[in-house]
């Protein structure tokens, strides 16, 4: 079984957004996301591309939220989460955590309901020039995203010395690293085929107990 695979099912490939959790437009991670993006389709993925510059948004303020409401890049951002079936996050570490950019992103989709983090399928990349290759911002990034229900792939990515990793083509200079990425790209669509297409018994995750997902804003405490 592929993740192209539509026998039995009818709903055409599995659809995975790949999201470059960096600004700048050159940036490894964004480099990365594009090798992904590719690996991804040619597992048999329907990819969506998309980098962060795509989706403005200021930093979160409840009183902003009350006053104006979520702005439009958190909406364009939780629809284009919403429309996949998994999604791929490349995000660079920041002082051994998680971006302040990219938080703050999930912090502003995560008020929209009913958000889409849940139960969605995640796999998280990085690429770093340090020698751990990003991966504590990983580690901390899980957090945001499984306590909002996200089923986050166990198996994370990270390219050290990423300045240095990437061929003319965009693939990794490193054959060995480039083999484990294809077959981990692979095996998350897999995963993500067979969950979504057929899982028998559906899982639910919830972010708090009196959640409602018919409602426009969660409700919650606030400092």
């Amino acid at each position: 079984m592929t993740a192209g695979s539509e026998h039995g099912t009818g709903r055409g490939p599995v659809r995975v957004l790949v999201f470059g959790a960096s600004r700048r437009s050159d940036s490894l991670n964004a480099r990365l996301a594009e090798l992904v993006a590719r690996l991804a389709a040619q597992a048999g993925g329907a990819v969506d591309l998309a980098r962060m510059a795509d989706f403005d948004m200021p930093v979160y303020d409840g009183d902003t939220e009350q006053e104006t409401g979520l702005p439009a890049g958190a909406l364009a951002l939780r629809e284009r989460i919403a429309s996949c079936d998994g999604f791929v996050i490349a995000s660079p570490e920041y002082n051994a955590s998680v971006p302040g950019v990219l938080k703050n992103a999930i912090d502003w989709v995560s008020r929209v309901r009913p958000q889409p983090f849940k139960d969605k399928h995640a796999l998280l990349v990085s690429a770093s020039p340090s020698l751990v290759g990003g991966n504590r911002g990983l580690w901390a990034l899980r957090v945001p995203l499984e306590h909002l229900g996200t089923r986050v792939y166990p198996d994370m990515f990270s390219l050290a010395r990423a300045h240095e990793g990437f061929t003319p083509e965009g693939n990794l200079t490193d054959t060995g690293l480039q083999a484990r990425l294809t077959d981990t790209v692979a095996a998350f669509l897999r995963l993500v085929e067979a969950d979504t297409r057929y899982v028998c018994l559906q899982r639910r995750w919830y972010e708090f107990l009196s959640d409602r997902t018919d409602a426009a804003v969660t409700e919650r405490s606030e400092d």
